[in-house]
């Protein structure tokens, strides 16, 4: 199992995380969507459940994951881009078997 980060999606988050002033990195899960079935959820993480969430290390980094979202995200990298005067993270997921036109959800 496993998940990265792209050291400019870990500069952003710890720039992210600075301005807030704590947190040991980022949570990242699925959500059910209405679009195409599963949203992506990216949130600061405070303290880690221990039993139910997977922590994977990334260019100084914490992305904790629960476990019922580790199965649709296994694999999944995380970039930050820039294009024109849109910036976000992007997620390269290879259990995506498709995505919707909004570019929010997913299928798996």
């Amino acid at each position: 199992m496993s998940l990265t980060l792209s050291p400019a999606a870990a500069e952003r988050v710890k720039i992210f995380l600075s301005k807030r002033g704590k947190g040991i990195g980022v949570r990242l899960g699925v959500r059910t969507s209405g679009c195409s079935g599963m949203a992506y959820v990216i949130e600061f993480v405070d303290s880690i459940n221990e039993g139910e969430d997977e922590v994977f290390n990334c260019h100084g980094v914490s992305i904790v994951v629960d476990k019922k979202s580790l199965v649709y995200l296994d694999g999944t990298e995380i970039d930050y881009t820039k294009e024109g005067l849109n910036e976000g993270f992007k997620f390269t997921n290879p259990n995506e078997s498709d995505r919707c036109g909004c570019g929010e959800g997913f299928t798996v």
